[in-house]
């Protein structure tokens, strides 16, 4: 989260790497380092609403705003954080997962209108945060029908995608708070909470589970945080298990801080012995134990067998680090693949995707003007995305299942946008829906298995009405051409894409100008 916000001029140039352009599985070579200013889908038009600037040809849609009206009777909450895009319950429509990221009796973001109490289902009715699902028509981006999912819970940041919905995060170990909640995709009002214990009681951040393994990766925003990995004791049963930390095999207490780009690191896990402490003793635990230290990690994604982490204030000016994570049964690597240089690089990579095609989008977090900013293949770091409006932070940066959709928030401006035009082609895969199942894969194949009760906590009777379509929807101008009648882009589905190995095999010294330090929070 954004600290100070001093004004900041436009930025100069763009300096990159440039690498061998290989496949995920295979290690990243660093071949050379160039500078170079990269705009692969063109300059910046200026929104002539100043809300955002896109590229030529790229148009954008206010999905919602602060206190718009939702179809179960609440209204919009503000401070929208991370975000998730799952297939809707229609062929034709998307459903997204919206975090927001409130404290203890926010009326000034509540999703409660004046007059109302807090749902019964509530975690802890004097908390704010919570959890919004929006039905999307997939060619017209029309919200369909929108409601809250989870309320009570405290500081939902970031979480991710899984095999059974959206996992939610609360960065925060105030009072009985500091968990991971699962949300279903397909509820269509406030559910009980469902809390994952063994994921542990810390200062969370973002998650990210291996489908196949059905491992879970978190990470946990401090300035002296660890990196966690959960593992199922059983696949039929994911949420009963071990809640594990990186350690670095050759030293004791590692600062992944101090790594230079392209350094690999063998890696093991130890346990955690108390996950869930009544204080926050967590990283302790695992530092005591020779785990390795992380400045601020957050955005987490997995993409075809590796996890890519953010660490938001890593590296030598404190700027932001990328890494790679390669786990496997008897140890794994983390490899450094980008970092800022100094105080006018890379300002404080929060949110990040993977697109379908390859590309890594990334959410700024820093000081001044914020930007989405893409890593292609050729080992440049390009504008996409300006926040026109002021100088909040994006964030909740996804795709669609499709492709076709970027959806992204402008936090502090409370604003949730979708955003379509010439997006490289690509053929997605199959993905599932999101929501429960009422039996597990089998365990041997490879699928995902339903939770069970003995893994998730939930608190309350079990509700679930359907929400009226009349969600209220807010439309904003086009920076740089308006949306096709239909909604489309004109996209084409083609097979192939890079894979993300392609697309960061070239990352070195990344250089974005940006300045001032950030604060741990």
């Amino acid at each position: 989260m954004k600290r100070t916000s001093p004004a900041f001029g436009r930025r100069g140039l763009l300096r990159g790497g440039a690498a061998i352009v290989g496949s995920s599985a295979l290690p990243f070579t660093y071949t050379y380092h160039r500078i170079a200013r990269a705009a692969k889908y063109g300059e910046l038009v200026p929104d002539p609403d100043g809300i955002i600037d896109l590229p030529p040809g790229f148009s954008y849609k206010i999905l919602t705003r602060l206190f718009d009206p939702m179809s179960d009777g609440y209204r919009s909450p503000g401070l929208p954080d991370a975000m998730g895009a799952f297939p809707g319950p229609d062929e034709d429509t998307v459903v997204l997962m919206r975090n927001h990221e409130l404290g203890v009796l926010d009326i000034l973001h509540t999703p409660l209108h004046p007059e109302q109490q807090a749902p019964p289902e509530s975690y802890n009715p004097a908390a704010s945060g919570c959890v919004t699902r929006l039905v999307i028509d997939n060619e017209t981006l029309e919200v369909k029908s929108s409601n809250l999912v989870l309320f009570g819970t405290l500081r939902n940041c970031a979480g991710g995608k899984s095999p059974w919905g959206w996992l939610s995060c609360e960065e925060t170990v105030d009072g009985k708070h500091g968990y991971t909640y699962l949300c279903s995709t397909e509820a269509t009002s406030v559910q009980p909470p469902r809390q994952i214990a063994g994921y542990g009681r810390f200062r969370h951040e973002a998650a990210c589970v291996d489908p196949d393994t059905l491992v879970a990766y978190l990470t946990e925003d401090r300035g002296d945080s660890c990196f966690y990995r959960f593992v199922p004791s059983d696949k039929a049963d994911p949420f009963t298990g071990k809640l594990q930390a990186l350690r670095a095999v050759e030293e004791d207490e590692f600062a992944t801080s101090d790594m230079e780009v392209g350094q690999v690191v063998p890696i093991a896990w130890i346990d955690v012995d108390e996950p869930t402490p009544s204080d926050d003793s967590v990283r302790g635990q695992a530092q005591a134990k020779g785990a390795a230290i992380v400045k601020r990690g957050e955005g987490i994604y997995y993409w075809q067998g590796a996890v890519y982490v953010c660490s938001t204030s890593g590296g030598p000016v404190g700027g932001g680090q990328i890494f790679k994570l390669v786990d496997g049964p008897e140890g794994g690597t983390l490899e450094l693949l980008a970092r800022s240089e100094d105080l006018e690089v890379l300002d404080h990579p929060d949110n990040i995707a993977v697109a379908p095609w390859g590309e890594l989008f990334m959410a700024e977090d820093g000081d001044g003007e914020d930007y989405v900013r893409v890593l292609d293949a050729k080992g440049q770091v390009f504008d996409f995305a300006r926040n026109a409006k002021s100088d909040s932070e994006f964030s909740g940066v996804c795709f669609s299942p499709d492709g076709k959709t970027l959806f992204v928030n402008l936090m502090f401006d409370h604003l949730t946008l979708a955003i379509r035009g010439p997006f490289p082609e690509f053929t997605p895969p199959p993905e599932t829906t999101g929501g429960e199942t009422e039996t597990g894969a089998d365990s041997e194949s490879g699928g995902s298995a339903a939770p069970t009760s003995g893994g998730v906590n939930t608190t309350g009777a079990e509700a679930s009405t359907t929400a009226e379509s009349t969600g209220a929807e807010a439309t904003g101008s086009a920076s740089g051409g308006a949306l096709d009648d239909d909604g489309g882009c004109g996209c084409k589905a083609d097979a192939g894409g890079p894979g993300l190995g392609a697309v960061l095999a070239a990352a070195g010294a990344l250089a974005l100008r940006k300045r001032g330090a950030a604060s741990e929070g």
